[in-house]
């Protein structure tokens, strides 16, 4: 029996540890950071909370006898990314990280890109008041500021939970994905939004937002993936069984 500890809380996590479960010789454990109050259904183990940083990872991995790591976090949660490789080559066990492909500009995409949500809110367009974020509940702080330079500024704000930080002159819209193009294309009309401010996350999931607004014609304001660290790196979730049927 083999232990594989799954990085998780994303959908593809999720498939991956049921997959997982079906093979006999497999022992699946998923970690989440806590961050979502109502994560999405997992089978198998599963460890909820932080590991106090790549040491305290490093010790996780051996007192509990893992032998494979497999990192499939969101591609933006840089910080733990970077964490897991140093730590799984501190304890020299297989790493691996599952990184959906990210999405690609293409004609008719209005996308003003940037490298972070700082930078994201200091990119909307003064002249638009009426911005979507669908960047996460935990990053608003940029937002507030900009608010207080702006206070004609309105945010719709989607996320799982409830967001950490209340901003003036704003509607909260608690949904999870996947979401339809027609769902998204009706939304953005409904409400008058003049552009989005997305991370480049990738997958099927909410990509309809993204054909929306080029249908639309509105601008988002697209924050960039992290560099992500050097090792083994697949695309889908065959590709990380081949993988471990090499040991």
């Amino acid at each position: 029996m083999k232990k594989v500890l799954i990085l998780g809380g994303t959908g593809d996590a999720v498939k991956l540890a049921a997959k997982l479960d079906n093979i006999a010789e497999i022992e699946v454990i998923s970690s989440l950071a806590g961050r979502t109050n109502k994560p999405a259904a997992l089978v198998g183990q599963v460890r909820i909370g932080g590991f106090g940083g790549v040491e305290g990872l490093a010790n996780y991995l051996q007192d509990n006898a893992i032998d494979f790591l497999i990192d499939a976090t969101h591609p933006c949660a840089g910080q733990i990314t970077c964490n897991a490789a140093i730590a799984a080559r501190k304890v020299n066990i297989p790493h691996l990280m599952l990184v959906r492909p990210q999405w690609e500009k293409t004609m008719g995409d209005r996308w003003i890109e940037v490298e972070s949500i700082e930078a994201a809110a200091k990119a909307i367009p003064a002249s638009l008041h009426r911005v979507f974020i669908t960047s996460g509940r935990q990053q608003l702080e940029p937002f507030l500021q900009r608010s207080l330079i702006y206070p004609e500024m309105w945010y719709l704000i989607r996320s799982i939970d409830p967001p950490d930080l209340q901003l003036p002159n704003s509607q909260v819209l608690l949904d999870r994905g996947p979401f339809s193009l027609d769902r998204e294309r009706q939304l953005l009309q409904d409400l008058r939004i003049q552009a989005i401010v997305s991370k480049n996350s990738g997958g099927e999931a909410t990509y309809a937002k993204v054909i929306a607004a080029r249908e639309l014609g509105l601008p988002i304001i697209m924050v960039q993936r992290p560099v992500m660290p050097e090792g083994n790196k697949v695309t889908s979730i065959a590709e990380v069984i081949a993988w471990l049927r090499q040991f």
